[in-house]
């Protein structure tokens, strides 16, 4: 039985990871700078007390794999990792971000096993974290245009993130991620205005735009420039086509995102 820690244990995927590890009734903790033995990014001398004792490892980086940062602290982390003894690491990543294939470097040289998830964009994104506010209050506003994107679920990352930590045949693999369909700002808009009752807009807005909305949410200013360029790029159209790898892994189809707007929004 291997032992599991899961750094980014209370974010969107991370506290998804650990109740199915639970749930199976395998040894996980998760590591955050709240944790009982911290682990933050910001601080290398956390990192490798964090992983000790583990055999498998789930990465997360935040705020995004994408930022200037993360190639090296995602190679010190995989470095201490190995370090310690684990043998196993399993990385998340964003689809279509080129920085992140670069980040993603640290992990397939550590010399781990390793498995790169790489996620679309999230259908939680919209009820979690930065944007759920401005949606609760009627209003999606990205630098996004027309262009439409293969929204995925968080619940099916989660399954797949289970499998690859916990079984063999993943290794030295880079796995793309979808939902089911694609679907433009304006239908997402649509889908969680029939959900929840009542009126969402999109507004198409631009990368200063979005820049300006996110540091009046409190978001530190080079951070948001960071966010707001990313997100400018990855819903630019070229992520605008579907995979069936969640179909191949889990044998069963991804959650459409009518079915998360109805999980999330209605009553």
């Amino acid at each position: 039985m291997r032992n599991y820690t899961v750094i980014g244990g209370n974010g969107k995927t991370g506290r998804r990871v650990i109740q199915r590890l639970t749930a199976l009734g395998v040894p996980v903790r998760g590591v955050s700078r709240s944790s009982a033995v911290p682990f933050d990014w910001a601080t290398p001398s956390t990192w490798a007390p964090a992983v000790r004792g583990s055999d498998a490892l789930y990465i997360t980086y935040h705020p995004d794999l994408a930022f200037p940062d993360a190639p090296e602290a995602i190679r010190g982390v995989a470095d201490a990792a190995v370090g310690e003894g684990v043998r196993r690491l399993v990385l998340l990543s964003g689809r279509g971000e080129e920085e992140a294939v670069v980040a993603e470097q640290g992990v397939i040289e550590s010399g781990a096993a390793w498995t790169v998830v790489r996620g679309s964009w999230f259908d939680q994104n919209f009820s979690e974290g930065a944007l759920a506010g401005p949606v609760q209050a009627g209003v999606i506003a990205l630098p996004a245009g027309d262009q439409v994107e293969p929204f995925l679920d968080v619940e099916d990352l989660a399954d797949v993130v289970v499998k690859v930590l916990t079984e063999d045949g993943h290794d030295g693999r880079a796995y793309d991620l979808t939902g089911p369909r694609l679907l433009s700002l304006a239908d997402v808009a649509a889908e969680i205005s029939r959900a929840a009752g009542r009126e969402i807009r999109y507004i198409p807005v631009s990368t200063e735009e979005y820049t300006s909305s996110l540091v009046g949410y409190g978001v530190p200013k080079e951070e948001a420039a960071l966010l707001a360029a990313l997100f400018t790029k990855i819903l630019d159209g070229r992520n605008a086509h579907t995979t069936t790898t969640v179909q191949d892994l889990l044998g069963r189809a991804p959650r459409d995102f009518t079915v998360f707007a109805r999980e999330a929004f209605s009553g």
